[in-house]
């Protein structure tokens, strides 16, 4: 990942790292008490239920989703947006081919250590 003075991150600089599945993401930017991450989703792409002790809200820039966070689903587009409290369970099915923009607070150190994110697909 190249970052320009830990301030500024470019998309166009920056490699998309693939996690299986149809799903693949860039780390936008970061310290340690946030975190924001493009996630791009092939058609019917599937972030299988899981949960973490972050704070997450997410924008839909793209496509379309069908989000279930608890026991609540919900389909959202383009332009809508959801929060996830801490170790809520929660996942998403991609219907229409889309990017999610997530916020994490505090940062996933184990997205910069590069574990495996097994509710995306094997890496």
């Amino acid at each position: 990942m190249i970052m320009i003075n830990n301030l500024f991150f470019n998309t166009l600089q920056l490699d998309w790292e693939e996690l299986g599945g149809g799903v693949s993401r860039q780390i936008m930017g970061y310290d340690d008490k946030i975190m924001l991450v493009k996630v791009k989703f092939d058609k019917d792409a599937i972030g299988k239920p899981h949960q973490h002790f972050h704070s997450q809200t997410s924008y839909v820039a793209a496509g379309t989703f069908e989000v279930t966070i608890g026991e609540k689903k919900q389909l959202l587009l383009e332009g809508d947006s959801f929060y996830i409290p801490p170790n809520e369970v929660h996942g998403v099915h991609c219907v229409k081919a889309g990017i999610l923009i997530d916020v994490f607070s505090p940062v996933r150190q184990d997205f910069l250590d590069g574990d495996v994110v097994s509710y995306f697909g094997n890496k």
